[in-house]
């Protein structure tokens, strides 16, 4: 029983030190800034002028979809289930 402990004891030492070692390295130099947004001098939008309605009516398009599948397969689970009785 002595043994195990102090075997387990040591081990955690070991991997203690060579944790510490990794984080004993001093913070490297700061990233270049990012490049300018506007493209190269027009000061369009950020983002390069995306259009996010289309993407918004899509995705809303999508889930209500998804929420009338769901509906359906509840329903007709819940039908099925109405019939067996």
């Amino acid at each position: 029983m002595k043994k195990n402990f102090l075997k387990t004891c040591i081990l955690g030492l070991v991997f203690t030190a060579l944790s510490l070692g990794a984080l004993a390295q001093g913070p490297g130099s700061p990233p270049p800034p990012p490049p300018d947004p506007s493209g190269g001098g027009s000061n369009g939008p950020v983002g390069g002028g995306a259009p996010i309605a289309e993407g918004m009516t899509f995705l809303m398009l999508l889930a209500a979809g998804y929420g009338i599948k769901k509906y359906n397969q509840n329903s007709n689970q819940t039908n099925k289930q109405d019939d067996a009785f």
